[in-house]
């Protein structure tokens, strides 16, 4: 029997901080591996509208389209660019997942709803490649949360035998529990960098989109009595699953931390810091046992202050990065994106019912048909095996 060609499809991250655009090529063969990781910075006249339209408002329907459109541009923009870093061509690329950049996510409206945006036709029209979006619709449709969806690939990457948790810090950090046993569950654990990262706009006067290395919160001295409101949060003793977003620890919050009287900006860093990573720590109470180890990944990693907080309160459990496993932190996502399109594409599960709250596995995602589906339809039944 003829051995089948290895596919390569892209997936495409834009996280709740709207910092940056990261794109992974990724090759399936047995295992995906991961070929090349682009991250360029989201560019600001993007950020700044995405930000707002994150926060309801009057008359957002001229200025979503506009958004919508430019934003299917910019990723389009950054597949070519890692298409050409990495020596490829466009038409050895197979397929395109991108995850699209959450304006809405309301799991628990009626009817609950979820938006991403970042036009996939654009991004199709563009490149010439078949483009798979809106992963988290269906899976709201089944009756779950729509997510976290990256459990689902964790599952792939990561499992070992041992009980590890991966811990994405992403703008919301959420966890994937992977026993040895083989059980896989995942929620959202509360706010990742999203605090952190509003705080330092407004403390540097929009000098500054994030707190360098943690070095602001290293400066400074949390304030107990505000981080004891701040871990009163309902959410946080929610059990799973369950999902949030800016919806739960957005500017509200980053008012109270502003407003706290009597505090050095060093402290309401350094307190903002310790309530991500107490959050953190909290999520252990909903795991079924001990972790013999954590790996984490996303923009969180570069945090040296919250990565040390988490070091000393997760012992004896070792704390290490996904590099460790082969893939860089900061790709994890993007990689977990080319995964999700792969699933669909092959019309494959791509949810953990376990994880979402779901009735049932559903496989997620649109397709939106680029220059090379023809070809594609011929080539997808073949990677089914």
């Amino acid at each position: 029997m003829p051995s089948i060609k290895p596919q390569l499809i892209l997936g495409i991250m834009s996280g709740t901080s709207c910092d940056g655009i990261d794109v992974a090529v990724v090759r399936f063969d047995n295992k995906p591996e991961l070929v090349h990781f682009t991250s360029t910075p989201m560019p600001r006249e993007l950020r700044e509208p995405a930000l707002r339209l994150a926060v309801p408002g009057i008359d957002e329907i001229d200025s979503m389209g506009e958004l919508h459109s430019s934003m299917g541009h910019a990723f389009a923009k950054a597949v070519i660019t890692t298409i050409d870093e990495a020596g490829l061509n466009q038409a050895d690329i197979d397929a395109i997942g991108c995850h699209g950049q959450t304006i809405r996510h309301r799991p628990k409206a009626a009817p609950p709803f979820t938006l991403q945006i970042g036009c996939a036709s654009t991004i199709a029209e563009h490149t010439g490649i078949t483009t798979v979006s809106d992963f988290r619709s269906r899976d709201l449709a089944a009756g779950g949360e729509g997510a976290p969806l990256v459990p689902f690939v964790h599952k792939e990457l990561f499992s070992s035998g041992k009980n590890t948790v991966i811990l994405n810090i992403g703008g919301i950090a959420n966890v994937t529990w992977l026993g040895a046993d083989g059980m896989v569950m995942g929620f959202d654990t509360g706010p990742g960098n999203m605090l952190m990262d509003a705080l330092m706009l407004a403390l540097s006067d929009g000098r500054h989109s994030y707190d360098r290395g943690g070095e602001l919160a290293a400066a400074g001295t949390p304030c107990q009595r505000l981080l004891g409101t701040l871990m009163s949060h309902a959410y946080l003793r929610r059990q799973p699953p369950k999902s949030t977003g800016r919806e739960d620890f957005g500017q509200d919050i980053v008012d109270n931390i502003l407003g706290w009287p009597g505090l050095a900006d060093a402290d309401r860093m350094a307190t903002a810091n310790a309530f991500t990573a107490l959050s953190i720590v909290k999520s252990i109470e909903f795991f079924p046992s001990a972790a013999d180890r954590w790996l984490v990944c996303g923009g969180g990693t570069q945090n040296s202050q919250l990565m040390k907080q988490l070091s000393e309160q997760l012992s004896p459990a070792p704390v290490l990065s996904t590099e460790a496993e082969g893939i860089p932190p900061q790709a994890v996502e993007a990689v977990s994106f080319a995964v999700l399109a792969r699933q669909t594409l092959m019309g494959l599960p791509n949810t953990l019912p376990a994880v979402t709250g779901a009735r049932h596995a559903v496989c997620g995602g649109q397709i939106t048909p680029g220059a090379n589906w023809a070809e594609l339809m011929q080539t997808i039944p073949k990677w089914i095996r």
